[in-house]
């Protein structure tokens, strides 16, 4: 009787062995870390997984830009089941992040369960993460972007049925600043017509437009103005990668070239404590050579609800002339 007791007993453990397929209830993300596919210039795909599941974003490309939200408002979207989705799933294996961006997905694990949310809102705050201010000189810089994404009244399709859910939180997703350099050459440029000096570099560049005529003159000392909106106007650009390799012959033509591509434009004339000091040394008695260096002092740039200090005093760079003593 023992025996016929034990082959039983076997019997029925063997059969509840876990085959690899999971039941689900209820979803829950909130220890799992949020990522996203390579953007493929249509969509941005944002997920989660854990051991055997997943939830997937998708989103129109640039849905959730690089910028701060007003602190009382949101982006808000609603989810249609095709431009704007969300996807759970389930699986008879690990889940990896090839099973969700791979362009030819594996074969294994295999989807065993899947809900479609066919209503509902995307809800997304977004800050900006700011660094503490520089020590030596006050500036400060971006270090990334942290998007907060709640599901609100969404209706997920289950296999038993519709399941609607007042508030689901996604979490949230991090992104990484502009390809940022503040790191110029000793020598800036200047435009033919003296209205626009600037200096580059293989990411951004830095301009000061509409200049003042009485700041880069021939005359040795120092001279002052305020940066404002129409006269010694600041601009911070940024650029794409792999859009193009930023030169000199970018600056002082119209219409400005398309490549590289811009990535994001910074106004520095937002506060009104901006300045720019140009200060000129001499040298020589035949032929006088003038170098002015530019300086950008207390200057904040911003970019939609996103600011950052550009610092207490900044070296644009120097511009050099040369001509005859009279």
């Amino acid at each position: 009787m023992k025996k016929y007791a034990s082959l039983l007993f076997l019997a029925l453990l063997l059969n509840g062995c876990d085959d690899g397929d999971l039941t689900v209830d209820t979803i829950d993300f909130d220890a799992a870390t949020a990522a996203s596919c390579p953007e493929n210039n249509i969509n941005t795909l944002i997920y989660k997984t854990k051991s055997q599941e997943s939830l997937i974003l998708q989103l129109p490309l640039n849905s959730i830009p690089n910028d701060a939200t007003p602190v009382n408002d949101s982006i808000v979207y609603d989810i249609n089941n095709s431009t704007y989705r969300v996807v759970y799933r389930a699986y008879d294996g690990t889940v990896g992040t090839e099973n969700i961006c791979g362009t030819i997905p594996p074969r294994t694990p295999n989807i065993t369960e899947e809900w479609q949310a066919t209503a509902g809102k995307i809800v997304i705050k977004s800050i900006a993460n700011i660094g503490d201010p520089s020590p030596t000189d006050g500036s400060t810089r971006i270090t990334g972007y942290t998007h907060n994404i709640v599901f609100r009244n969404i209706t997920f399709l289950k296999p038993a049925g519709p399941q609607t859910e007042e508030e689901f939180v996604f979490g949230d997703y991090k992104t990484s600043p502009e390809n940022m350099s503040f790191t110029f050459p000793e020598n800036a440029s200047q435009c033919s017509d003296k209205k626009n000096v600037y200096n580059f570099n293989s990411t951004s560049y830095l301009m000061v437009s509409n200049l003042d005529a009485d700041l880069i003159v021939k005359q040795a000392g120092t001279r002052s103005a305020p940066i404002s909106s129409t006269t010694n106007k600041v601009n911070y650009t940024t650029f794409k990668s792999n859009t193009g390799t930023l030169t000199s012959s970018y600056f002082c033509v119209s219409p400005v070239p398309s490549t590289p591509t811009i990535s994001g434009t910074w106004d520095g004339t937002t506060d009104t404590s901006g300045t720019i000091e140009v200060t000129t040394v001499t040298a020589g008695t035949t032929n006088i050579t003038y170098t002015h260096t530019i300086t950008l002092k207390n200057v904040t740039l911003k970019k939609g609800n996103t600011k950052f200090f550009l610092a207490n005093s900044f070296v644009l760079g120097t511009i050099t002339e040369t001509s005859a003593s009279n």
